[in-house]
């Protein structure tokens, strides 16, 4: 399930942004009830870009974000539970370790969906029954 953080430089402390990731990975298996399953842990991927200040917009102005995407297979996050826990979840962990200085409402977050069938785990595309069978092993 990669995971792509992206926000801009200074908004949080330098080497925050790994304690970020870590955190906001961590929080999306806990709110898909799936903390400490080893299959599901192993596939958290991801990657983090940190942008120049003059690199980042809202409303078409230079605005320090920070920008949280999820992609998935189409059953994570469908449940209006979750989503709306982790959402808010995930943005008061980038606001607290930004030293609750960068503001919460520019935190975007978004998931996309991945077609069923149009996912891969060790070079093998997965259905979501492929893949719910994988996580029910644990």
């Amino acid at each position: 399930m990669p995971l792509t953080l992206t926000l801009t430089e200074g908004v949080l402390p330098k080497g925050q942004e790994k304690v970020a990731f870590s955190r906001l990975s961590e929080a999306m298996l806990k709110w898909h009830g799936l903390k400490g399953n080893q299959t599901m842990t192993s596939n958290v991927v991801g990657s983090i870009h940190v942008l120049p200040r003059d690199a980042t917009f809202t409303g078409m102005q230079e605005t320090p974000v920070v920008i949280i995407e999820w992609k998935v297979p189409s059953f994570a996050f469908a449940n209006r539970d979750v989503q709306i826990g982790y959402f808010d979840e995930s943005t008061a962990i980038v606001h607290e370790l930004s030293g609750y200085q960068h503001p919460k409402d520019k935190v975007y977050i978004n998931v996309v969906h991945a077609v069923d069938g149009a996912w891969n785990w060790g070079g093998k595309s997965l259905t979501n029954a492929e893949i719910g069978e994988a996580i029910a092993k644990g």
